[in-house]
């Protein structure tokens, strides 16, 4: 059985940091990032980093036969925008369609809060995942490089139909 449900405490929260950790470690890896040179990446998140994440998102855990699997949160950005964040698949369960499915529950919950849109910043050097985006719909807004990441920030978004 497959749920996608949202998170509501600490605890349901925290089973997902290994997820979370584990899915931004592959990107991590192929990008050469550490904690010196990308300390926000979520490969390094902490329990307090996700803990925080809680206060300020609606956060959703997507369970494939009761073992935690996948994760997004949504943030209200204001003026009927929401972003997505931490978007993550462990890697274990890639190529099955999770992350469709994770993006397409994230759009549904957005349009119940009435969102106009839902925007989204990545690394713009992941070619393969910037087309996974476009694929579903994404378009760029916006290319940012910031003095404290190694890598240039693609900004896209998406209407909420």
């Amino acid at each position: 059985m497959t749920e996608i449900n949202e998170l509501k405490t600490k605890e349901a929260l925290l089973e997902f940091l290994p997820v979370i950790k584990e899915a931004f470690q592959t990107v991590s890896d192929e990008f050469g990032f550490t904690p010196e040179n990308n300390a926000g990446n979520a490969a390094f998140m902490t329990e307090k980093s996700l803990s925080a994440l809680l206060d300020k998102s609606l956060c959703y855990g997507l369970f494939c036969e009761g073992v935690p699997s996948g994760f997004f949160a949504l943030e209200s950005g204001g003026n009927d925008v929401w972003y997505l964040e931490k978007l993550s698949v462990h890697p274990s369960r890639r190529h099955e369609g999770w992350g469709r499915k994770l993006m397409d529950k994230a759009f549904l919950e957005a349009s119940v809060l009435k969102a106009k849109e839902i925007s989204i910043g990545i690394i713009n050097e992941n070619s393969v995942l910037k087309k996974w985006y476009e694929d579903y719909g994404f378009r760029e807004t916006g290319l940012k490089n910031f003095p404290h990441l190694p890598f240039t920030v693609c900004f896209m978004k998406k209407p909420v139909l």
